[in-house]
Parts: structure tokens; sequence; C-alpha cells
């Protein structure tokens, strides 16, 4: 039999172990509670061109330096920038470099925070200045409301859906423009590098929902055999550069699309619903040839309980198409093939690439 005593050391020890837990639940709820300071510290970086000014000296710079290269400011507060940069180090988004002798403290870049360079090929920094940008950050706030009474949180927050509101919006159709622009570039290198034969065998090629054509215009640089098309809404296609061997279409994807040997979409399904999706690979389908024709997906497979590299961050994702689109999500493979297969392509194939979306390619037959 148990003794006294025993049982006495074992609930200490039990209640000890709650206790713990107890404050671990505090801890975490005060980092969730407190979210949102990642992501303002991270736009005041990218505002303030923190990663562009120490690029630009070629090394770790002290704080002054960094301070006297602000834009715009005749007397920054030295202060609030160390206390910001202290947390941007903190996330690991710079590095600090202390002299053995006891010289100023140095700021350098991290694999981070070369992604916040305005001038890079490859940068993420427009798309910041979206996400974090008080019009996209307004809908957030009616989560609650649209769980409880239903409705689409943008168009609640502005009186109207997102592509309206850019269509009637000049400043927010260049800041959304941007920053597909500067993910599309990030993608359009991922897809280059790991899908090289997936543009060989076709003739011609229609990006829908291409924007102001960057990635369409890579994908014919690369393979100049392609004759590009890339198609979107006439707001849209008003503001695309000229590029050798694409062509804009101004148009609606929900009536028809241009025919193409296959037709590339990236990031355009997860802000629809299951129906507006159908009616797009439809017309998607009705496009291309029907023996040898394929669509090309750019999205997010959906894993709820993975560990990959960029599951977390899909799952983020399907919140800012809550948060952001009319009916919209990111979905799992068996959500993917229940749709492809209600719109018409019964086979698809899965591929990975260096980046957060996957390829999925559809086959009408």
């Amino acid at each position: 039999m148990r003794s006294k005593k025993q049982n006495l050391l074992e609930k200490k020890e039990m209640d000890s172990k709650e206790a713990k837990a107890l404050v671990q639940g505090q801890a975490t709820i005060w980092q969730f509670m407190f979210g949102f300071a990642d992501s303002m510290a991270l736009k005041c970086a990218v505002e303030l061109r923190i990663a562009d000014i120490i690029n630009s000296h070629h090394r770790p710079i002290t704080l002054a330096q960094i301070a006297s290269c602000i834009d715009g400011s005749a007397s920054p507060d030295i202060t609030c920038l160390a206390r910001i940069m202290r947390f941007l180090i903190r996330r690991k988004l710079f590095i600090a470099h202390h002299p053995s002798d006891g010289g100023e403290c140095l700021y350098g870049l991290t694999h981070s925070s070369r992604w916040l360079l305005h001038d890079s090929e490859l940068s993420l920094a427009p798309l910041i200045l979206m996400q974090d940008h008080p019009w996209l950050m307004a809908p957030w706030h009616y989560f609650s409301r649209c769980a409880r009474e239903g409705g689409i949180a943008f168009k609640v927050a502005h009186g109207r859906e997102v592509f309206e509101f850019a269509s009637a919006n000049p400043t927010f159709n260049k800041l959304f423009n941007d920053a597909m622009a500067c993910t599309s570039k990030v993608v359009t290198r991922a897809i280059l590098s790991e899908y090289k034969d997936g543009f060989s065998s076709i003739g011609s090629l229609v990006d829908v929902g291409g924007g102001t054509g960057g990635m369409i215009s890579e994908i014919v640089r690369a393979y100049p055999h392609v004759k590009g098309t890339n198609f979107d809404l006439p707001h849209v296609i008003e503001t695309a550069p000229t590029y050798h061997g694409v062509c804009h279409i101004g148009g609606d994807m929900f009536q028809a699309i241009p025919n193409a040997d296959a037709v590339i979409m990236k990031w355009i399904l997860h802000d629809w619903s299951s129906e507006d999706c159908i009616k797009i690979l439809r017309n998607c389908r009705d496009a291309i040839p029907s023996e040898t024709g394929k669509v090309i997906l750019v999205e997010c497979v959906l894993q709820p309980d993975g560990s990959g590299l960029f599951d977390d961050v899909s799952l983020i994702l399907d919140l800012v198409m809550l948060a952001h689109s009319s009916g919209g999500k990111q979905r799992t493979e068996l959500e993917w093939k229940k749709l492809l297969n209600e719109a018409g392509f019964p086979r698809y194939k899965v591929l990975n690439i260096p980046a957060l979306p996957c390829i999925i390619e559809a086959y009408p037959k």
C-alpha cells in the first residue's frame, strides 16, 4: 500500500507541474496578445529602410550611422530607434556585433533582413507594406462579428469587397499591385528553378489574374518559344508595362479566358469560394486543348498538422483569406482533389518548390 507521505509527495509534485503549466499558459497568452508588435516593428524597419541603409555600407554599422541615413529626418530619435532595433535583434531580423575593444555596437543583416531590401530583385518589402497597412488590418477587427452574423470582413470594414475597393482607389490599387509583383518575383524564381520541364512542351500560356505581368514575362524570357498572355481586370492591365513576347488582355475570368495550350494561376483560387473556383476552372478547361492542355496552379496545399517550413504560414494565410477575400480559403490536398474533379480535371499531381506555395498540375483527361 502507498504511504500517506508518498501520496502527499505525489500531490505536491502534481500541484507544482500544474502551477508551472498555468504560468506557461499565461506567458503564451501574453505572447499572442502582443503578436501584432512583431508585424508593426517589421513594418517600421521597412518604412525606415533600415536593411537598405546597412546594406549600402557593405558592413555592420552603428546606430548613429543608421539614424543619419534615414530619409526625411533632420533629428531622429536615437533612443526610440535603439529600442526598436533591440526588439528586431531579439526576433533575429538583424544581428548585433559587440566589438571586443568595448566600442559601439554594430548592426548587421541576417538572412531574414535581406528579404526587406527595397532594391533587391527578391524582396518582400512591398508585401509587408500592404499587409500591415491600416486598410488591410481593419478587417481583422471584424472576425468576431462575421463569426456571429456572417459577412465578408473586408466589406464590413470598408463597405465594398477588396477588388471593388482597388478599382475605385488608385493608391490602394498600386499598393496591392506592388505587393503582388514582389511575391510574383519570389515565386517565379522558385518555379523556374524547379519546374524546368513544365513549360518546354507548350507553345502558348495565359497567366490568369497575372497582375501587371511579372510572372508571365519571366517565364517567356526563360522559354522564348512560349507565347505569353497576361490576363487580368482592365484596371490592373492599364498599369502593366510592356514586355517582349507578352500581350496584355483585360477581361473577367468568370466570363471567359483567352485560349492557350496551358493556363497558369498563381494565388488566384485561394481568393474565392469553391463555387467560384469551379466557374473559373471550367473556363480554364474551355480555354485549353482537351487532349494536351493543362492548368498549372501555384497554391498552398494546407497541412494543418504538418511540421514543414511553411505549414504554419499556410494556416495564417487561411485567416488572411478570411480577412480579405470573398469566401476564399487555403485548401488541403483532399479539398483540391474534390474541387478539380468537379471542375472537370480528374487527374492532378502536386510538385513541391522552394517557396511557400506548391505547384498543382491538373489535366482535363
